[in-house]
């Protein structure tokens, strides 16, 4: 096997690879004799048919089909024999197929840049802490309640908060239009999902009433044929209910699995929630802070290989998240729409790939258990959660691949210049808006 290498451009190569046409012959021939052994034809006895028959009825296809195998196995041989790392698939195409001379064909393909990496002693970057006050925790258990509620029927006029139950029909220049009208309708005052004006008119109303509202659509409103448009709405509110929150008591603890202790030891299972949600909340603003960063001062050329794959990926999240039930076109969502997102992703996984090459990462299997174990304990059977995460290498793979890259981070961040900034818990959780479709990174030693 000859092989020859050029650079075409940028990171793209175009490898030429010949191979000796005896090698073929003697893989077709082969080929032939053990068809000859299982093929049957009229007048001869199964394995008893001449091989010049067999290679003139079958010979041509049977050429095709070793000749494809031939390129795909000298390819790689080619790549391993050169030390290259592609990045995506090649580009095949042969050049000489002529029977009874070397095989010759083309490969072209991207590989993977050589990365250097950043003195990520120079990276500075602000890690948020904050102390929980009993505030904070009476602000955290009220929220557990209004996540408990009930509703009960109430005899008085509606107000903000209330859930009230309406009918409703809308009509333009006195004509019902689309999506503009309901039957039995639960809507909670405030909740901000109608029009605006429209729950702010039900306030003050009882149940029984019956009232017309004209109100206007906004100008930038997505139905055009509304947007800024004077309508009527024919309400009727048939009930109104105020919200119910439970009594803080023992009914209340043992709904979230706290038996015994009473209020102090709920109020401290509480407490080491919060801490926890506040831990991760904050190691996640720490690494998106670092993975910025990262982008800005690695100089990289990209893969496009890379990119379109990157691309695939979070046009079909983006279209997962759109839900089954929605039928979208995937061209509606352009590349253009996730190549600045794309470029991040791969510019980190080529990082973040060469940070666990040069430093020898692999998954701690104490880690991948811990992480294991804290997925299972959100389930009603965890000890199923872990066998069978156990018994599934691809998931199992997706923990790892976690492992891995906060191993990364975590020499990354022991590196880097990190200052502790002191602020609110609230700061600490809120989170951070993210663009449609954002997962972790994958490196290119994971892919």
């Amino acid at each position: 096997m000859q092989v020859s290498i050029e650079t075409t451009k940028g990171l793209e190569r175009k490898m030429t690879i010949a191979v000796p046409h005896e090698q073929v012959d003697s893989a077709v021939n082969a080929r032939l004799q053990d068809a000859a052994r299982t093929v049957q034809m009229d007048g001869f006895r199964k394995g008893k048919i001449p091989l010049k028959l067999i290679k003139s009825k079958y010979g041509k296809g049977v050429r095709q089909e070793v000749v494809g195998e031939l390129m795909s196995q000298t390819y790689y041989q080619a790549i391993s024999q050169e030390s290259l790392k592609p990045a995506g698939q090649p580009h095949i195409e042969a050049t000489n197929l002529k029977e009874g001379e070397d095989l010759e064909f083309t490969a072209i393909f991207e590989v993977y840049p050589e990365i250097s990496l950043p003195d990520f002693s120079k990276i500075e970057a602000q890690r948020l802490v904050a102390e929980l006050s009993d505030a904070d925790i009476d602000e955290m258990i009220q929220t557990l309640r209004q996540q408990r509620q009930t509703w009960e029927r109430v005899e008085r006029a509606a107000a903000a908060k209330d859930m009230v139950n309406i009918d409703y029909v809308g009509r333009l220049n006195g004509e019902e239009f689309e999506g503009g009208k309901g039957s039995d309708t639960n809507l909670v005052l405030g909740s901000e999902r109608m029009l605006p004006g429209f729950e702010a008119a039900i306030e003050g109303n009882s149940g029984g009433d019956k009232f017309t509202v004209a109100l206007q659509f906004p100008e930038e409103y997505h139905n055009s044929e509304l947007a800024g448009k004077e309508v009527e709405f024919n309400i009727s509110l048939n009930s109104v209910q105020e919200q119910a929150l439970p009594e803080i008591d023992e009914t209340f603890y043992s709904s979230f699995g706290i038996e015994e202790g009473g209020e102090a030891a709920f109020r401290e299972e509480v407490t080491n929630n919060m801490q926890r949600e506040m831990k991760t909340a904050s190691r996640n603003k720490l690494k998106n802070q670092i993975m910025d960063t990262l982008t800005k001062i690695v100089d990289v050329s990209v893969p496009e290989a890379l990119m379109v794959a990157e691309i695939q990926l979070l046009r079909k999240q983006m279209l997962s998240q759109m839900g089954s039930s929605q039928k979208v076109d995937s061209s509606m969502l352009p590349d253009e729409l996730f190549k600045e997102q794309a470029h991040r992703r791969v510019v980190l996984g080529l990082v973040l790939g060469e940070v666990i090459q040069q430093q020898g990462f692999k998954a701690d299997p104490a880690k991948v258990r811990e992480s294991v174990e804290e997925l299972a304990s959100t389930y009603e059977s965890p000890d199923e959660v872990i066998n069978w995460y156990y018994g599934n290498q691809e998931q199992l793979a997706t923990i790892e691949s976690t492992v891995v890259e906060d191993q990364v981070f975590d020499y990354i961040i022991s590196e880097a210049h990190i200052s502790d900034k002191q602020v609110k818990y609230q700061e600490v959780i809120q989170p951070e808006t993210k663009p449609a479709g954002e997962q972790s990174v994958k490196s290119e030693s994971e892919s």
